[in-house]
């Protein structure tokens, strides 16, 4: 309901925004004009970039080369996402990579990462270069943690120097000259901000995940017009990033190919940005006062979106003339995200399931309204979260690594239990001498529950064959799985959820 909520008043706000300019278009400045640095460094200061030549060569070459082998292996996928009821196919191809075991959700999608190497972890590529490309972007992950947690100090410095006397402006001054040096962050320079901010800095850009982008605009058919500022063809429409740590950095790493073959537009007095080249776009969200930003974007350049800039400001990304790979690093936000909280919920639900010693009969601990709702919810979770999330992009993870298929056994598992015990706490409210209220009580939390695991699973299923979904090569269509009969549970009762609704309905207007 608040994800409705957000899309409502996200689109109003975007209606009133162009009634108001009618056929009007907002100013937007590039580095060429002369107010760029200005306009910059008032209203979009929280936005820290870095020229390509900043960062070690060695390192740009690991990551292009990394972005080329996932290429070739045909590792990157168009993302099958859920917008205001309908699906689309992403224009952008994408992969995951990250954390073993986390995942990322965007457009009512969830990505599992491919995991990049990592101690205690027995993680099979489907090739030595693949393994190699992981490495890359760990090691890039690294590098951009570092720059992020420098700027974040030299931003909390410049900002104390604004209300502290002299005599600490002076110390915070050596402080900052010192973020200049290359290298990690050292004990003087984490010494300029208290313990807690410093940790706080750290929590803020330790990226768990990065999202790689790839896109050819010659391949595509058609791409959106930019509708505010007039800036050209987007890649990828205004928005704030989803699903992070609360005012987490983002790092940017951007790969255009352009080789000698892209050139500038030859127009001496051209205005606006370059069409030939990617940028960055940026806005202050839902403004029409303040110009908005047009950053060009050349091999090996990266920027950083500090602070809360991803929530008080939107962008997008214009499209150039040549393909181009990006990695997005995050703090994604995975309190409910990663294989170790969902495992951990199954056996939480499991917890309520018992075996008889000697007949071996299955039977519930505990019929109790909470336990059971809490139970059920869980199973709605696994099924609709994780189990259906992860076959609805078909094949696609196997280009890279089989990492995920024994988690999602394991969870197929844990759900056909869960199964089983939704169909045990049917029998028992079926049962005249159950306690009058409690029975009326179980009633009602199970048709609301079953109810809405009824819609889920018809929504799914229409998904899967959607004409978006057709649109997909053949390994990366979705699958409708899980899909199991009543035999392979080995349930007690016929186990027709439409049925058994009806029946729920009837029970309730009996009881009451």
């Amino acid at each position: 309901m608040k994800r409705r909520a957000g899309e409502r008043e996200k689109d109003f706000k975007k209606k009133k925004l162009l009634e108001e300019l009618g056929e009007n278009k907002l100013p937007y400045v590039t580095p060429a004009d002369a107010d760029f640095h200005q306009l910059w460094k008032t209203k979009y200061s929280k936005l820290v970039f870095g020229k390509s030549d900043t960062v070690p060569e060695q390192l740009h070459q690991m990551v292009q080369e990394g972005f080329l082998t996932l290429r070739k292996h045909d590792c990157f996928f168009q993302d099958l996402v859920r917008i205001k009821g309908r699906d689309f196919v992403t224009p952008v191809s994408r992969i995951l990579i990250g954390n073993p075991g986390y995942t990322y959700k965007y457009l009512n999608t969830r990505l599992f990462t491919v995991p990049w190497p990592t101690e205690g972890y027995d993680i099979k590529y489907c090739s030595p270069q693949i393994h190699d490309a992981c490495k890359a972007l760990i090691r890039l992950n690294d590098y951009l943690h570092i720059e992020a947690v420098k700027a974040l100090q030299g931003q909390n410095l410049l900002e104390t120097k604004e209300i502290k006397d002299t005599t600490v402006i002076d110390r915070e001054q050596n402080c900052d000259t010192s973020l200049t040096d290359k290298g990690s962050v050292s004990k003087d320079q984490s010494s300029c901000v208290p313990e807690d901010n410093y940790i706080s800095l750290k929590n803020r850009t330790s990226y768990n995940l990065t999202l790689l982008n790839y896109m050819d605009p010659v391949q595509m058919l058609y791409l959106k017009q930019e509708p505010y500022f007039g800036m050209g063809n987007m890649a990828v429409s205004w928005h704030h990033d989803e699903n992070l740590v609360e005012r987490s950095t983002v790092a940017v790493y951007s790969y255009s190919c352009e080789g000698s073959t892209v050139e500038g537009s030859s127009e001496q007095n051209q205005k606006g940005r370059d069409p030939a080249f990617w940028h960055v776009g940026l806005k202050v969200a839902w403004d029409i006062e303040t110009p908005g930003l047009a950053i060009p974007l050349h091999q090996g350049d990266f920027y950083l979106m500090l602070d809360d800039l991803n929530l008080t400001h939107q962008h997008c990304v214009l499209a150039g003339y040549s393909p181009r790979f990006s990695s997005t690093h995050r703090v994604a936000e995975c309190s409910r995200g990663t294989l170790e909280y969902i495992l951990g919920q199954c056996e939480l639900a499991l917890q309520n399931l018992q075996t008889d010693s000697d007949s071996m009969v299955l039977s519930l601990k505990s019929l109790e309204t909470a336990v059971i709702k809490q139970v059920e919810e869980i199973h709605n979770e696994v099924e609709f979260e994780w189990l259906r999330q992860f076959w609805f992009q078909g094949k696609r993870y196997l280009k890279c690594t089989d990492w995920w298929l024994k988690p999602m056994a394991k969870l197929e598992e844990f759900w056909k239990k869960m199964e089983i015990m939704t169909s045990l706490v049917l029998s028992e409210v079926g049962k005249e001498e159950q306690i009058e209220e409690q029975r009326k009580e179980t009633i009602r939390c199970l048709l609301l529950v079953l109810t809405e695991r009824q819609k889920l699973r018809e929504e799914w299923t229409a998904r899967c064959q959607s004409e978006a979904a057709e649109s997909l090569p053949e390994d990366q269509k979705p699958e409708c799985h899980p899909v199991w009969t009543v035999d392979d549970c080995n349930m007690p009762l016929p186990y027709d959820l439409e049925g058994v609704i009806a029946k729920l309905q009837n029970l309730v207007q009996r009881v009451e």
